[in-house]
């Protein structure tokens, strides 16, 4: 399989595409570095990577910048950060995608654990999060073609220890774990579901 990896230079993103690369053809995309460089604020820039790449059987992404920080302090601004970026660069990455993807493809976004167990410093996560998941039940009825999309919700992963304080209580996900949420929604033959490690 052809596989896009979106975020692949984060820590999520490293780890599937090492795990992954064994099996696959894996494109690493992202921000700087990889081997395509694409902004997912940027419609534009969406465009050009699937016209880099070309028809592909599976989307992964694990990328979504979020704004981090007090809700004393925040401000419309800031929240339009996680708007921007995990929400509507999530939403494009299968808007524009699915005109390039292979019958039976596949979409597979990032949420995590923020959507119903919210965290202080992370409402713009918490509100993007559950947006894209509710993207993904609807987009699951309407997509053409046999293609399938899926959210992977983990909380604070293993690979992110400076996360750590800000999840008192929480078990990590492990990289193990995370990789095999990501093969159940490549691999499997479920659509509109939301796949927990928690």
């Amino acid at each position: 399989m052809k596989i896009i990896i979106v975020g692949a230079t984060g820590a999520m993103g490293q780890y599937l595409s090492a795990a992954l690369e064994q099996e696959h053809q894996v494109i690493r995309v992202a921000s700087k570095g990889g081997d395509i460089q694409a902004d997912i604020t940027s419609a534009i820039s969406i465009e050009n990577m699937f016209k880099n790449v070309g028809p592909f059987d599976a989307l992964i992404s694990t990328a979504g910048p979020t704004y981090v920080g007090p809700w004393a302090k925040m401000t419309g601004t800031e929240f339009r950060k996680g708007l921007e970026g995990k929400l509507m660069g999530q939403i494009n990455l299968v808007l524009i995608g699915q005109h390039y993807i292979n019958p039976k493809g596949s979409f597979t976004l990032i949420t995590g654990a923020l959507t119903e167990e919210p965290q202080k410093n992370f409402a713009n996560a918490s509100a993007a999060n559950g947006a894209v998941e509710s993207f993904v039940r609807a987009a699951a009825i309407e997509l053409e073609n046999g293609i399938r999309i899926n959210a992977v919700s983990p909380t604070v992963i293993e690979a992110s220890p400076q996360y750590f304080p800000f999840f008192p209580g929480e078990i990590p996900t492990t990289m193990r774990e995370l990789e095999f949420a990501f093969r159940k929604s490549v691999f499997g033959a479920q659509t509109g579901k939301v796949i927990r490690t928690y």
